[in-house]
């Protein structure tokens, strides 16, 4: 079992009100989304693990369980090239809980038009394996999101 905890500070807003189909139709996994504080802030491992996928806009941590967890910093960030993101851990990095990760500006990522909502993904989960699932809270950093089984 394995408790996901927030990468940043905001609300949960659940999966179905993220503005993408792919990340609303649970196309990647089921989890669910953070719309966060405004301002500068940083993004923090959701779980004790490895870093192994790291871009600007999104970054995975696997965790001793072998369980995947994707935060992605917005949506559409990805056409950003990297502007408002600066990079605090490394590929390969084995992080704990609340490491940061990314440096980054939801009210930048706004005024380049994109949304700074915050989905937070069980890869390669099946959607009766989450349990607790935050939606319609606040929630601070380092709270929890849900529980993996």
């Amino acid at each position: 079992m394995t408790i996901v905890t927030s990468p940043l500070a905001g609300r949960a807003i659940g999966l179905a009100a993220v503005p993408d189909p792919v990340f609303s139709g649970l196309m990647v996994g089921p989890g669910t989304a953070v719309d966060p504080v405004r301002g500068q802030s940083t993004a923090v491992a959701p779980v004790d693990g490895i870093v192994v996928s790291l871009h600007a806009h999104a970054f995975v941590v696997v965790d001793d369980e072998g369980h995947g967890v994707l935060t992605h910093l917005g949506i559409d960030t990805v056409q950003l090239n990297g502007r408002g993101f600066d990079l605090v851990a490394a590929k390969g990095d084995t992080v704990r809980r609340g490491t940061p990760i990314v440096r980054w500006n939801p009210v930048e990522v706004e005024a380049a038009g994109k949304s700074p909502v915050c989905p937070v993904i069980a890869l390669e989960a099946g959607p009766d394996s989450l349990t607790d699932v935050a939606e319609g809270v606040d929630v601070p950093a380092g709270g929890t999101l849900f529980t993996w089984r």
